[in-house]
């Protein structure tokens, strides 16, 4: 069997299943409930100007590991094991780069969907937390909710002309449209999806680990998009 007819037999899985239909719902309920709690167990009062040091570190760090992530999920081809349906609905987004608009609240709950592994991270953020140095407590939850965050700077990144959003890209705050047009123009480059800071070194890792994804993944999806 070709790559494009498991990549269109995992999509068709996808939408007859109600367990797949369904799991990002579940998985976003869980990374936002999970992320409240871990907001309201932090100990706010003690915290001091170094904290700013340590959200930047998570800013950055942010930004590296999601999209180490995205990198690793860009160039994954196994459609037929059980997260193949997943792996499949995940490289929709270089047929169709622009999103439904919606409220970014919106985007920042439902986006969730495709992390699962934030589920288990903010899991056991939640339940050592009161076993952490402040600091560090105050790092990993900064880290799990910019990941969320993230995709929010994404969804912007290809819809928002909003003139204040468009400033914070400028300012690389969040992800800058023109930085980010590389990784759909080009191949195998510019994975990062937060502010695009940590490229330079995901683009040398992505020399090193994968061929590219124009010649791969983007061919077994395109045809059954059209």
């Amino acid at each position: 069997m070709t790559k494009e007819a498991e990549y269109e037999q995992a999509m068709g899985t996808y939408h007859r299943s109600v367990f797949y239909r369904n799991l990002g719902y579940v998985v976003s309920t869980l990374v936002v409930a999970l992320q409240a709690v871990a907001l309201f167990q932090l100990g706010w009062s003690s915290m001091t100007p170094a904290y700013l040091l340590v959200f930047v570190a998570a800013y950055v760090l942010t930004d590296f590991v999601n999209g180490f992530i995205h990198m690793i999920m860009d160039n994954n081809d196994d459609y037929t094991s059980v997260i193949g349906p997943l792996v499949a609905i995940f490289h929709r987004h270089h047929n169709h780069p622009r999103y439904t608009d919606h409220h970014p609240l919106v985007v920042y709950f439902f986006e969730n969907g495709m992390k699962n592994w934030l589920v288990p991270y903010m899991g056991l953020v939640v339940a050592f937390q009161a076993h952490l140095p402040a600091m560090l407590s105050f790092g990993l939850v900064s880290f799990g909710i910019l990941s969320s965050v993230a995709e929010v700077s994404h969804y912007l990144c290809h819809n928002s002309i909003h003139p204040f959003v468009k400033l914070l890209q400028r300012s690389r705050i969040l992800l800058d449209p023109v930085h980010h047009q590389a990784h759909h123009d080009e191949d195998n480059v510019r994975y990062a999806f937060l502010n695009g800071v940590s490229d330079p070194l995901l683009d040398a890792i992505a020399r090193r680990m994968y061929t590219g994804y124009v010649g791969t993944t983007d061919v077994h999806s395109r045809d059954y998009y059209g």
